[in-house]
């Protein structure tokens, strides 16, 4: 029988000061689930630029942020999403271009850097732009056998293609 997972859902203000209240719930999360040191910082590192990118770019003045945890036998799930500005994930993407990790980072344009860097350190992450902004992202516990993500970030768009 398969084991439920634990839940965890919260809601912060859309400020820079909330950010590090959600890299320390993250890192226990991920802690108490048994993750490496490594993994640990990746999920911190890649949940605070999520959020940091709705303190930044969600709301014009003030707003929340969310914050949902889905941990499961053998991987993490975190959603952070906003109600602010929502835009077209597929002209974000082209915005932003093909990331071409053999470039120098800063050539990379600007605000692509942290989409990149959620890609990078989580397995799997998918955008939702409808009705505000939310970034799902994905952390293995055990990475043996699990394919890493090559496709790049998946949006809502994808998804209903598939």
């Amino acid at each position: 029988m398969k084991k439920a997972s634990d839940y965890i859902e919260m809601k912060v203000p859309a400020k820079p000061e909330y950010v590090g209240v959600i890299r320390l719930t993250v890192s226990g999360l991920a802690n108490r689930m048994g993750y490496t040191y490594d993994d640990i910082e990746d999920i911190k590192i890649a949940v605070a630029e999520a959020c940091t990118n709705v303190v930044d770019h969600a709301y014009k003045e003030g707003g929340e942020m969310m914050l949902i945890c889905s941990a499961e036998e053998d991987r993490i799930e975190f959603i952070v999403s906003d109600q602010g500005q929502s835009f077209s994930v597929e002209d974000l993407k082209k915005q932003l271009g093909p990331i071409d990790a053999t470039k120098p980072v800063g050539e990379l344009k600007e605000g692509g850097l942290g989409l990149f860097l959620i890609d990078t350190l989580m397995d799997k992450v998918e955008i939702s732009g409808e009705d505000g902004v939310a970034i799902v992202m994905t952390k293995f516990l055990q990475r043996d056998g699990v394919e890493q993500n090559v496709d790049g970030i998946t949006t809502s768009a994808d998804v209903q293609r598939q």
